[in-house]
């Protein structure tokens, strides 16, 4: 063994140990976490690995900076066959992987040589996107900009080399010129046939090595951590259905605290989420209060949480805190993550509108954190805002969240001739199979004014198309949605297991209901409860009701119109297309769509219990979606959300444009010309 091997030999063990040593704090950091199930379905869990970590389906959604990123990490992909021989010859003074066969070979070196150019092009615009025409999402502080800028200058240098070390050693004939090395054949020339390229060839040799063995291990103390993290994150991201909160189990008498307040009551995958934070600000970007002067940020709840994972997992670690100084152990675990770190404010500006999840490339789960602490300061502190005391008081005493008698939640359906499951069960079994559907009314559907409409007419249609279906009357409840995003998880569960408890005692198989927000926690909560029921939401029964033809309009109706999509329907459970088949099945009707819409589309400002709280700082949300459907001149705004009506209609009354623009429901839209046939 030479002295070269020997000295290569020495710094590769002592950086694969310095490696060792950082990854396994990071995974006894993670310890701390909670349990979280996150190993079954590998299968899935391996294709979610290949269309969003390998192919960057997500980041791809943002075609530049896809592109851009896609180069670099396809770039360093490659460039690991470069990486493997500069290792072996380093530990045996001759190392190829020619040993392929010339071909294989051929394809990459000329494939290293091409994406070492597409590397160097993406970091120089890279740089040119974050510190020339500084997209604002990518500004963070000088901290992030400066790891930044050393971790794009680093990679730079990286490819650089191994460019300048291939062309060395084509000067020096140990390798050929030609195709297999087409951009390192251009640069050769520079070096000539001199005695000093032996010495370059070795300065770039060593120069690339041990920048790729120093990038490994800067890593783990980066930002971009991601890049050893990002894979792992995806392959273990959530495959249940999007959205769908984790139940608690409160009947369990040796838990003394529910939800969050710090990182120890966090689960181990959401500590992994603040490793994989990539502060790209794509949630931030999308974000419906942090784009309205609110205080959250997204990308900050994330960012916080890997803060505070290294400053306190340390003390928590059993290994780290036999050593570990007692003085600075108090002073950090005084500390919490909501209130030092993560401010309340924050937290109940959640929409939970979903879009930062939608959006995030590399599946971090910003809501379900969010949520688990605003759990964690109403079950244990019982904080919350003001306003949320009165729809918590209402769902405890009339089981809707609004101020009304619970004995008028049936009133809507007056002289309507609608049967309730309570007037079927002494009817028989023969009787009692002609009923299609449960329709769900929900709480809007019951009492608010301007949603009974709603709800008539979609009664209307369904009875114009010849369903059989009941509603539950006074027997339906609030299904807990309200109170599941505002984190009172125990009054959640008492609704849910009560309207599970009715449901299964009339056997109920399918459920139709307008309100998005009830199609959500039908569909995808109410099953932890053991109400599995299928779900459909209003926009897809009447589609189906139209593409079967029982509703069938031949008479034009003359309209333009804007569609608004709901957050629970469109990111939540991805019924874009729906409602859409609805109002293009109205002749006539010309249907614009705002600059943002369907997955993208943005909030309306009522999800997550925003509802019945004020918005005391920044634009109103509502305000800014109601600017941007009226930016598309249409007459009509339709939605298929009770929240997302309420909002629009607030918002056109605000711009002072009622006169000229209407909020209509698709199911109002679509009686209208039924009603125009008849």
């Amino acid at each position: 063994m030479t002295a070269t091997n020997l000295v290569f030999t020495i710094l590769l063990i002592l950086s694969f140990v310095a490696f060792g040593i950082s990854v396994r704090r990071l995974i006894n950091y993670l310890a701390v976490g909670k349990p979280d199930d996150r190993f079954h379905n590998a299968g899935e869990r391996v294709k979610r690995v290949i269309s969003i970590a390998l192919a960057q389906k997500k980041l791809l959604r943002e075609p530049l900076a896809g592109i851009l990123h896609l180069s670099i990490f396809w770039g360093f992909v490659v460039l690991i066959a470069a990486v493997m021989e500069s290792i072996g010859e380093g530990l045996t003074g001759h190392f190829s992987l020619a040993f392929l066969g010339g071909a294989v070979y051929g394809v990459i070196t000329f494939s290293q040589e091409i994406l070492c150019v597409l590397v160097m092009a993406a970091v120089v615009l890279a740089f040119w996107r974050r510190f020339i025409t500084r997209v604002k999402r990518l500004q963070v502080d000088k901290h992030g900009s400066a790891d930044a800028a050393l971790i794009l200058l680093w990679i730079f240098v990286i490819v650089t080399s191994l460019l300048l070390q291939n062309a060395a050693r084509i000067s020096l004939g140990q390798h050929d010129a030609g195709i297999r090395y087409p951009v390192s054949s251009s640069l050769s020339a520079v070096f000539g046939v001199g005695e000093s390229v032996p010495v370059w060839e070795q300065i770039f040799w060593w120069m690339h090595i041990t920048l790729v063995l120093g990038f490994l291990n800067y890593l783990p103390f980066s930002k971009h951590l991601h890049v050893l993290t990002s894979i792992p994150n995806v392959y273990f991201s959530n495959l249940k259905p999007r959205g769908a909160l984790k139940p608690l189990n409160l009947n369990d008498e040796t838990v003394t605290k529910f939800g969050a307040t710090d990182i120890e009551d966090l689960t181990w995958k959401q500590l992994l989420d603040g490793y994989t934070c990539t502060e790209c600000g794509r949630c931030d970007s999308v974000c419906p209060a942090r784009n309205t002067g609110k205080p959250l940020s997204p990308r900050k709840i994330i960012m916080d949480t890997r803060h505070r994972t290294m400053e306190k997992a340390p003390l928590l670690n059993i290994e780290y805190r036999i050593s570990n100084v007692e003085s600075s152990k108090g002073t950090i675990l005084n500390k919490h993550l909501v209130g030092d770190y993560i401010s309340e404010e924050e937290l109940w500006a959640c929409t939970t509108c979903m879009a930062c999840v939608q959006e995030c490339p590399v599946m971090i789960e910003h809501v379900d954190e969010i949520v688990e602490l605003r759990r964690g300061l109403v079950l244990n502190e019982s904080r919350f805002p003001a306003e949320a005391r009165v729809p918590f008081e209402n769902l405890e005493r009339n089981f809707t969240p609004w101020g009304f008698s619970h004995s008028t939640r049936a009133d809507w359906a007056q002289g309507m001739d609608i049967k309730t499951m309570a007037d079927l069960s002494a009817v028989s079994l023969a009787e009692k199979s002609d009923i299609d559907v449960l329709f769900w009314v929900g709480c809007a559907g019951a009492y608010d004014q301007r949603y009974r409409k709603v709800v008539q007419a979609f009664s209307r249609l369904m009875k114009h198309a010849g369903v059989s279906f009941a509603i539950l009357g006074t027997e339906e409840k609030c299904t807990g949605d309200p109170a599941r995003r505002l984190g009172n998880e125990y009054l959640a569960q008492m609704l849910i297991v009560e309207n599970v408890e009715t449901l299964n005692r009339y056997n109920i198989k399918k459920i139709v209901t307008s309100c998005p927000h009830c199609f959500h926690t039908l569909k995808n909560e109410y099953p932890q409860f053991g109400g599995n029921y299928e779900v459909m939401h209003h926009a897809e029964f009447l589609q189906q009701l139209v593409e079967s033809g029982k509703i069938k309009i031949s008479n034009s109706k003359s309209l333009t119109l804007t569609y608004h999509d709901s957050c629970y329907l469109a990111r939540y459970n991805n019924v874009i297309d729906p409602p859409r088949g609805v109002l293009s099945a109205i002749s006539g009707a010309n249907v614009v769509e705002m600059q943002r819409s369907k997955d993208r589309g943005f909030c309306c400002g009522a999800g997550g219990g925003r509802m019945w709280l004020e918005e005391k700082q920044g634009k109103r949300i509502n305000i800014e979606r109601t600017e941007e459907a009226l930016a598309t001149h249409a007459d009509i705004i339709g939605t298929a959300c009770p929240f997302c009506m309420t909002m629009m209609s607030d918002g056109v009354k605000a711009k002072e444009t009622s006169e000229n623009v209407q909020v209509k429901d698709i199911a109002e839209l679509l009686w209208e010309a039924v009603e125009t046939e008849n």
